[in-house]
């Protein structure tokens, strides 16, 4: 498959997926409110919502940084895709984009597209030249440098038993057993830096009420249906890299890899969604000194774990 078509492929995907967040996030929270919903309506609330957003005016403030405020959601989303693109579908690479999916470190390269995000948000609270969206901008900068390290940590660890950094030989090393067994420190601590890396419900800080909403305090419009797709990706791109690390990811009985994959990504991405409904939002201050004194340490107690385990295995 060329290299267009697969961009073109992963983009359609990316479309979808968004689509099914928004439609199961709107799920999710009328159940945890015991809330009547019918199908019809959730499946169509997201679509004029988008709509309705468009027909919006731009938003005008002081002096903005017009191009930042547009460059800040289109990172998110290329963000997103480019996660998506290096996922393996199955054995042999049977996804789109086959001569971009043979990354040998591809635990790297994703967290180096993760660091991004924290570029993004504060580029997006940067860009309206207002007071709120900076004030998100800078919260996101110390979430980040909070989850970010456990996040790297676990990914390690899930590495560890693989030998190699791809996330191909991740998922084959979890050919007799998930790593959510092997480790399972790994994937509850993966989940808490993947509500930071999206800033979701307990861990939105950026985009919190205390401010008004944040960096989109300013947004409307076509800007703000952007930057909430945009999240949107993150969150589908952090649940997918979480799917293959811990949960074995294309690997399953009787359906096809790529059907495995897309279910233990919704699978994940409906637990961060319930937990964003169920669990309310956490103090900044608090979320650190939680994250450097408690998920940290826990981290490398699970990389250390998962390494004496691989030298252990690898003994003749």
């Amino acid at each position: 498959m060329g290299i267009g078509l697969s961009i073109a492929a992963t983009g359609l995907v990316l479309v979808v997926a968004v689509y099914l967040v928004a439609v199961l996030d709107l799920v999710l929270g009328r159940l945890v409110a015991a809330a009547p919903l019918r199908l019809a309506e959730a499946a169509v609330r997201p679509v004029r919502r988008g709509a309705l957003l468009l027909l919006q005016r731009s938003p005008r403030t002081e002096r903005p940084d017009q191009v930042l405020w547009i460059l800040a959601p289109a990172l998110l989303g290329a963000i997103a895709a480019a996660v998506l693109f290096v996922m393996p579908l199955g054995p042999a690479e049977l996804s789109p984009g086959s001569g971009m999916r043979q990354v040998d470190a591809g635990i790297v390269y994703f967290g180096a597209l993760m660091a991004l995000v924290m570029v993004a948000v504060y580029l997006h609270g940067w860009a309206p030249n207002s007071l709120f969206p900076m004030v998100g901008g800078y919260r996101f900068v110390a979430l980040a440098l909070s989850y970010e390290m456990p996040l790297a940590l676990v990914l390690i660890g899930a590495a560890l038993p693989a030998r190699a950094l791809s996330v191909g030989a991740i998922v084959d090393a979890q050919a007799g057993l998930w790593n959510l067994v092997r480790q399972p420190l790994g994937l509850p601590i993966y989940l808490v830096a993947a509500l930071g890396a999206a800033f979701r419900g307990p861990l939105n800080v950026p985009d919190a009420p205390d401010l008004a909403g944040g960096t989109s305090a300013e947004s409307c419009g076509a800007g703000l249906l952007l930057w909430e797709l945009g999240r949107n990706a993150v969150l589908v791109a952090a649940a997918a890299m979480g799917a293959a690390a811990f949960l074995g990811g294309w690997r399953g009985p009787l359906l096809p890899g790529p059907v495995w994959m897309a279910v233990k990504t919704l699978a994940l991405v409906a637990v961060l969604l319930g937990v964003s409904h169920l669990i309310g939002r956490v103090r900044l201050e608090r979320f650190v000194v939680v994250a450097w004194a408690v998920l940290i340490p826990l981290a490398l107690l699970d990389v250390f774990a998962a390494g004496i385990v691989a030298l252990l295995a690898g003994r003749p």
